[in-house]
């Protein structure tokens, strides 16, 4: 009789290590794909994304106290500043430049207008499709919000859903530009639109996200001056993606 119930414990616990064992082998091979669940086939394999944008600001010599925010300030060569809006290059210098409690950083407290500050490499257009992100450090006050902006090589603009609202401090955070909805941009007036040929009150577009010209970020609402109110701070704005030669490629800008 103890050998019998012997065995049948020993059946029962290999029963269960072999139950255990398929279920790791389903999780490990992709049951979670972007959250959802199915699909017995392995989705591509995730790939580090370079990084391909590193907005970081500077205070060049011929600059004292707070100024506008300029090509100069950037200091990354190969970096061109590009700002949009009714009310362009409205943004000024804040902080201290290399201070680790009031980092250097644009703010848009004087901007009487909505506005977007975009960075275009001058070499290569970029691929944000699949695991690309966008790391940003920023700051907001008031219902201000800093929401991701991309400008396409057919020279559409669309903004992102994502936003960061109601930071007291400066902090860091990243998405994934291709897991978001965005919307399509008034490159002037930075007000949203329809997207051409969409239902009716039917908003959301899908932009090419291989063929983005500058990628940057847009505030919605105007600033209200200096003192307490509303505006936002950034100090860091980096991208991670895949760099495409600009080599036979003609962008419109």
């Amino acid at each position: 009789m103890r050998d019998v119930t012997s065995t049948r414990l020993a059946v029962a616990y290999l029963v269960v290590l072999g139950m255990t064992l398929v279920a790791s082998v389903q999780t490990a091979g992709g049951v979670q794909r972007g959250g959802r669940e199915g699909g017995a086939q392995e989705g591509p394999r995730v790939v580090t994304a370079a990084l391909v944008v590193d907005m970081q600001l500077k205070m060049p010599p011929s600059q004292t106290g707070q100024t506008k925010v300029v090509q100069d300030n950037i200091v990354e060569p190969n970096l061109e500043l590009k700002q949009y809006g009714l009310h362009e290059n409205c943004n000024l210098t804040s902080g201290t430049p290399g201070s680790a409690t009031t980092p250097y950083s644009l703010w848009s407290g004087e901007c009487e207008q909505p506005f977007a500050t975009m960075f275009r490499p001058r070499t290569d257009s970029l691929d944000l499709t699949g695991m690309s992100k966008i790391r940003w450090t920023v700051k907001t006050s008031g219902f201000h919000a800093v929401r991701p902006v991309v400008k396409l090589l057919d020279g559409t603009m669309y903004a992102g859903e994502y936003s960061s609202e109601s930071v007291p401090m400066l902090l860091t955070s990243e998405f994934v530009p291709a897991a978001i909805r965005w919307i399509k941009l008034d490159p002037k007036r930075l007000v949203t639109t329809r997207t051409p040929g969409g239902q009716f009150n039917y908003i959301w577009a899908n932009p090419d996200l291989s063929q983005v010209d500058e990628v940057g970020f847009v505030d919605l609402m105007p600033g209200s001056g200096h003192g307490t109110g509303g505006y936002i701070h950034v100090s860091e704005f980096k991208v991670f993606g895949k760099a495409v030669s600009r080599s036979g490629v003609t962008a419109n800008r």
